[in-house]
């Protein structure tokens, strides 16, 4: 059984110190989702321009399809220039005014949303208000029984209270990292650990499970008064670029197919490892990592969510 994944939001090119390397969180996402064995597409939209056009090709080299990718006449294909510190940890320069800034909730868009099994989605695609419009319209027709991942992504000055509000609302899970959770905390008025902070997010926007990954501090994950923990896997980090959007993928895969807590996290966080060892975002994944689910999906729940 194949489950359909969507990522909707930004696709650019981070402009990397060794070179371009394909990017954007949710398409980060959906190229892992695929190769962790979903059929996976990305809703997003590029430039009339050669970067565009590589974009297109790169993605179906990679084996998914293009078709819900649209062009713009006018803006430019979306890039980001990225500079790694000497631990390999990226920060961006996000340039502003691109085509996904753009994205169009057409009705082959949301015919592909209504279709899905999981749909992820982040906050920097919603700093302009045709796509943060678009975004909203999109979500809010997936089925009922579907995964609505928020994978958060604050990035540079790109998200308001507004915006992160609105996300949970429309969301039934949330990914977020240690250097969000405060900033979300403070939005929202949350005291305590972080612990508490996340159980308290989860009653308040009602969401099924919560993911806090902490780079070098290993990951938690809340879901429905249980908690998962995990230390960081030993690793020769090259860089971290993609290895968020990766471990959610690794993560919604778990969901879909029904997997114990401490199965799908751990499960989530070897994959997030391997990312980390190889450069770019989107590391061709071993075999192993997909036979992972091949046996997993039930006959009686296989998306992995209560009746």
């Amino acid at each position: 059984m194949k489950f359909n994944v969507v990522g909707i939001g930004e696709v650019l090119w981070d402009l990397l110190p060794a070179g371009p390397q394909l990017g954007g969180a949710p398409a980060n996402f959906a190229c892992h989702a695929h190769m962790l064995g979903a059929d996976a597409e990305i809703i997003t939209r590029v430039g009339d321009d050669q970067r565009g056009r590589e974009i297109i090709s790169r993605v179906e080299e990679m084996g998914l399809s293009s078709a819900a990718i649209q062009t713009d006449e006018t803006a430019p294909t979306g890039t980001v220039t990225v500079e790694l510190d000497g631990n390999g940890i990226p920060s961006y320069t996000i340039h502003e005014n691109t085509a996904w800034d753009r994205i169009a909730a057409t009705p082959e868009a949301l015919a592909q949303i209504r279709a899905a099994d999981a749909v992820c989605f982040g906050s920097l695609a919603q700093r302009n208000p045709v796509s943060r419009a678009s975004i909203e319209r999109l979500v809010s027709v997936a089925p009922a029984s579907a995964w609505r991942v928020f994978d958060i992504n604050l990035r540079q000055h790109y998200y308001s209270r507004d915006v992160i509000e609105r996300s949970l609302q429309l969301a039934n899970v949330l990914k977020l990292n240690e250097d969000e959770l405060p900033v979300v905390a403070e939005m929202f008025g949350l005291a305590g650990e972080s612990k508490r902070q996340i159980e308290a997010l989860a009653a308040s926007f009602s969401l099924s499970l919560v993911a806090l990954t902490r780079g070098g501090e290993g990951s938690q994950v809340y879901r429905e008064g249980n908690w998962s923990e995990r230390d960081s896997a030993p690793v020769n980090v090259v860089d971290t670029v993609g290895a968020g959007d990766c471990f959610t993928a690794a993560m919604v895969l778990g969901l879909l197919c029904g997997d114990a807590l401490d199965t799908m996290h751990a499960f989530a966080s070897d994959v997030a490892a391997y990312v980390c060892s190889c450069p770019g975002a989107t590391p061709a994944l071993p075999e192993r990592f997909a036979r992972h689910f091949q046996n997993s999906v039930t006959d009686t729940n296989p998306a992995g969510r209560d009746a």
